[in-house]
């Protein structure tokens, strides 16, 4: 049995090629599925196989609190609009003591939506937030 900590306080890193993105503290949607097809078994009838099809990969989004890291964010998903060219990727969880925990390195990465803080000067204190969310091609 580990004596390591079960997953309190990750965050998040991500960087698209050379791009550092900075670190995150929410991640959701990471994951794959593939499309399968059933066939019964003509022998014997309590068989039934799962033929595999296509295989898709869902959108990634990230959420953090807005911080000077942001401009890097900016900069890629500008420089993404002039020449949209899929890049690697990486998204790598860190526990507290800044430790990789995991690690998915992806090929096609592709910005799918920014979005900034929504402010409120009479809604008291908040924290200004933002989100990134990206889809990408496949986990190497």
């Amino acid at each position: 049995m580990s004596d390591t900590n079960p997953g309190i306080t990750h965050f998040f890193t991500v960087s698209v090629d050379s791009v550092d993105l900075g670190s995150w503290t929410k991640m959701n949607g990471i994951g794959m599925s593939i499309a399968t097809t059933d066939r019964p078994e003509s022998a014997m009838t309590f068989f039934q196989h799962h033929l595999p099809g296509a295989l898709t990969y869902s959108n990634i989004t990230f959420e953090r609190p807005v911080s000077p890291e942001s401009a890097a964010v900016m900069a890629w998903v500008s420089a993404y609009h002039l020449l949209p060219i899929p890049t690697a990727g990486q998204i790598a969880c860190l526990d507290q003591t800044g430790s990789i925990v995991m690690a998915w390195e992806m090929i096609g990465v592709t910005p799918v939506s920014w979005k900034g803080p929504s402010m409120d000067a009479f809604g008291g204190p908040n924290t200004a937030m933002e989100s990134l969310t990206i889809a990408h091609m496949g986990f190497l």
